[in-house]
């Protein structure tokens, strides 16, 4: 059942962190009731789920993942009666958490080891995700085109974005001290990617040490980029194509907490003639 689910997910270019999610819930209902999740009664999986909502400390995303896997699953299989009956879920779109031009500061400021400052201001300086940094290559940073290719992306649509003429001096300085191997950021092996904790870590000790009291995590980096490029002027257009989201509905939640300058109402027709003369 496994397999098949695999090759199904990978084919339809869902991410392996999906696949390990689904996979993960529908193991865990099967091992409960000792029988495969396509063969469970309707009764079965509504008792089960029902639990899970009334547990002890109920876990939103693993719900979540369970309907989403098992409606996946019902789908592959042509079980759409049985997919049609799971609870819908609303969709929870809570605004992101936006540092401060200020904290920024404060957060790279805090971080005493070079590896660990750079990785930090590279993330906020592209507006990249965990795996994108994760994977950078040094073939992907340009520094006479002063621009990063982005490959290891999360709708598998490469893109490029600039390179910060201040980060490539940080780049090369770091270069200098560590010769990283392959990645920008190598692992405990050389020529290995750098493991999502050795992201993670060093952002919450710099959080925890600078005494930032939002909730900050890695990904909050990339939300403040798309947050304060809007606050620079940029257009939400150019800013959707910089973060690579595949729909403008996705960029458009940043313009809920930049906090953009707004202009006196006027009709465009005073401005029709202004500067003319006579």
């Amino acid at each position: 059942m496994f397999s098949k689910l695999e090759q199904k997910v990978t084919l339809g270019g869902l991410s392996e962190s999906t696949l390990i999610n689904y996979g993960r819930c529908i193991a865990k209902i099967s091992l409960h009731f000792n029988t495969p999740a396509v063969e469970l009664e309707e009764e079965q999986i509504n008792g089960y789920l029902f639990d899970l909502m009334k547990g002890e400390s109920p876990s939103k995303s693993y719900f979540k993942h369970t309907v989403y896997g098992l409606r996946y699953l019902f789908r592959i299989y042509d079980r759409a009666d049985k997919a049609i009956k799971l609870p819908s879920l609303k969709r929870e779109t809570p605004l992101p958490v936006v540092l401060s031009t200020n904290e920024c500061r404060q957060l790279f400021n805090t971080s005493k080891m070079l590896k660990h400052r750079i990785l930090l201001c590279l993330i906020y300086s592209a507006g990249l995700r965990l795996k994108e940094v994760r994977f950078l290559q040094q073939r992907d940073i340009d520094f006479d085109r002063m621009q990063i290719h982005i490959r290891k992306t999360k709708y598998r649509k490469e893109r490029y974005v600039p390179l910060s003429p201040l980060m490539a001096k940080g780049l090369k300085k770091y270069y200098e001290a560590y010769k990283p191997k392959v990645y920008v950021f190598n692992g405990k092996k050389m020529d290995s990617p750098l493991s999502a904790r050795g992201v993670q870590w060093p952002m919450r000790e710099a959080v925890k040490t600078s005494g930032i009291a939002k909730p900050a995590c890695v990904h909050t980096l990339r939300h403040s980029y798309a947050t304060h490029l809007l606050e620079y002027g940029m257009d939400i257009d150019t800013v959707k194509s910089l973060l690579g989201h595949a729909h403008l509905s996705t960029t458009i939640v940043y313009l809920h907490v930049a906090r953009i300058p707004r202009t006196e109402k006027f009709s465009p027709f005073d401005r029709l003639y202004e500067g003319l003369q006579g």
